[in-house]
């Protein structure tokens, strides 16, 4: 492979906004797996600037270490990712970010309403959750949650 396909941790950092130290984190857990030069230094593929984006909007999506471990996995190695690569992953993890903007929106309508929660402390909360019926349901945010 050329030099062009390489880029140092370095680079790598200052491409992303990444810290280096959260580079060899990311390294430490199998996100990442650069190759080593003679010299021991880590030369990532310029392909992995999408694999440290992708770790960066999975957590946004609250997603953990060991779930974008497991849909970066499904991704080559020594390669480039290609376009279908990513789309598998894509596919694999669409219902997860759509029960996230589900739920999401409907945080956004409810919260500045009876979301649920039993403290009755609101005048809505009597008209909404009157004795607290949606208790009945479970504990927590019923109105969100269910």
């Amino acid at each position: 492979m050329a030099a062009a396909q390489f880029v140092t941790i370095g680079q790598l950092a200052k491409r992303t906004g990444v810290a280096v130290s959260a580079l060899r984190f990311y390294e430490e857990k199998g996100l990442l797996d650069p190759i080593r030069t003679g010299g021991n230094q880590r030369r990532f593929l310029r392909g992995d600037i999408r694999r440290v984006s992708f770790i960066l909007i999975a957590q946004k999506l609250g997603l953990g270490l060991a779930e974008i471990e497991e849909q970066l996995a499904g991704l080559p190695h020594g390669r480039n990712p290609t376009v279908a690569d990513w789309q598998k992953i894509s596919r694999g993890m669409r219902s997860q970010i759509d029960a996230k903007i589900t739920l999401l929106n409907r945080t956004r309508n409810q919260l500045d309403q009876c979301i649920g929660c039993g403290c009755l402390s609101l005048t809505k909360c009597q008209l909404y959750n009157k004795d607290d019926k949606l208790g009945l349901k479970g504990p927590g945010p019923r109105a969100v949650l269910d």
